[in-house]
């Protein structure tokens, strides 16, 4: 098929498409082979509960770079061989923001576990999720993640 180059032209002065501004996060799952995985007890009021670590990418920052950056801040671990699991996305919390979480997993890390400021930082199962206050759509992104 042929295509006609892109008009920029017209781009620029077609109004008609104006978006939000758009927050790009990610949000990494590390899991064992036991069926543990790597959870944050969030303590931040603008995210509490249990959630993945995760966090925001950088101006210029490529997406995988940012999620060894992240979780290296995060828990204290290195990550390899990272797995795009999805995204998760989120256009309601009156802020004109469009915020855009990529999700990825990985069981391939090396390092010692630590926990930040934002939460403690531990390996859990499944059953055990309910013991906690879950963060907004914990449930969703962990059936995407697994």
């Amino acid at each position: 098929m042929n295509y006609s180059p892109i008009n920029k032209e017209f781009i620029k002065k077609d109004k008609s498409h104006s978006q939000k501004r758009i927050k790009l996060t990610i949000m990494c799952m590390v899991y064992k082979d036991d069926g543990s995985f790597l959870v944050e007890n969030r303590l931040k009021k603008d995210w509490p509960g249990l959630t993945f670590p995760g966090g925001h990418v950088e101006d210029d920052e490529l997406i995988e770079d940012a999620v060894i950056r992240e979780m290296k801040e995060e828990t204290g671990l290195d990550l390899f061989e990272v797995e795009p699991r999805g995204y998760i996305e989120w256009n309601e919390f009156g802020d004109d923001v469009r915020h855009l979480a990529m999700l990825f997993r990985t069981n391939k890390y090396k390092g010692t576990l630590k926990s930040s400021k934002e939460g403690e930082i531990f390996f859990t199962k499944e059953k055990d999720i309910e013991k906690y206050l879950l963060s907004n759509d914990f449930e969703k992104i962990y059936q995407k993640l697994k």
